[in-house]
């Protein structure tokens, strides 16, 4: 219990003085709202309207979620084929390095176009194609960079390339797999949020956002990012969770040494 308080102490305290910091600055230079709200005002909007924002939340979550599954598969899929074939391995690097350049405000506006924009579909796979190059990136690194020694052993046991996979590469790739996880929950909610800014239903936070801000509601549009950042905590410590209930305690005690 002692260590868990001591591990958690610190981020309270600093969180704690900067929100304290930030009111004062707020009241001693008598900021308006339009230029920054203070925490007060923030907190009470989010206490006002929490049903409107847990639901925005929720429908922005589940963009992300169905994004960041597809992505996933997408990314583990991508990066199988490249570990075993060398020609797939120099197409679909370049592939995917090339959409992770692609800007998120350039990308939604297009596939709006060319999917029905009152569906959640371009959101969907903005997020998708965001999240895809770190799981790649990351999963294709643990396929490759296994211990030469375990896979020479592999080879002289005649042992096909299926079973060096499944008992060697893919055990080694799921440290990688989470680390590239850990990147993609919160990048996953940020392109759900950003796709909402151009078009498509109004239900989500990034649609709640932009109305606010244009109704000159700051103090509610802050209590909307709030939500939007409680949303990506959320995401990060479930694939922590996950982590934990998935890779082994030795595993866990390995990593942190």
């Amino acid at each position: 219990m002692n260590s868990k308080l001591s591990y958690l102490w610190p981020p309270i305290l600093i969180a704690a003085l900067f929100l304290g910091a930030w009111q004062l600055l707020v009241v001693v230079q008598d900021l308006k709202p339009f230029l920054l709200p203070a925490p007060s005002l923030i907190a009470s909007e989010f206490s006002n309207g929490a049903t409107l924002m847990w639901g925005a939340a929720f429908y922005t979550g589940t963009t992300a979620f169905l994004g960041l599954l597809f992505g996933t598969i997408a990314g583990l899929f991508m990066a199988l084929l490249a570990q075993r074939f060398i020609t797939v391995n120099k197409l679909v690097t370049p592939l995917a390095a090339g959409l992770a350049t692609v800007p998120i405000i350039a990308l939604t506006p297009i596939l709006n176009n060319m999917f029905n924009i009152t569906s959640r579909t371009p959101r969907v796979l903005v997020t998708a194609i965001i999240v895809l190059f770190p799981i790649f990136v990351n999963v294709m690194r643990g396929l490759i960079q296994v211990n030469p020694l375990q896979v020479e052993l592999m080879r002289s046991l005649n042992a096909a390339p299926r079973t060096t996979l499944r008992i060697l590469r893919i055990p080694n790739a799921i440290p990688f797999f989470f680390t590239g996880l850990k990147i993609a929950a919160p990048l996953a909610v940020i392109a759900a949020l950003v796709a909402e800014y151009f078009g498509g239903p109004q239900e989500g936070l990034g649609s709640r956002i932009a109305s606010a801000a244009a109704n000159t509601a700051y103090g509610r549009a802050w209590a909307y990012v709030l939500a939007a950042i409680i949303t990506g905590l959320i995401f990060y410590l479930a694939i922590i969770a996950i982590e934990r209930l998935v890779t082994p305690r030795s595993a866990q005690l390995h990593v942190k040494a």
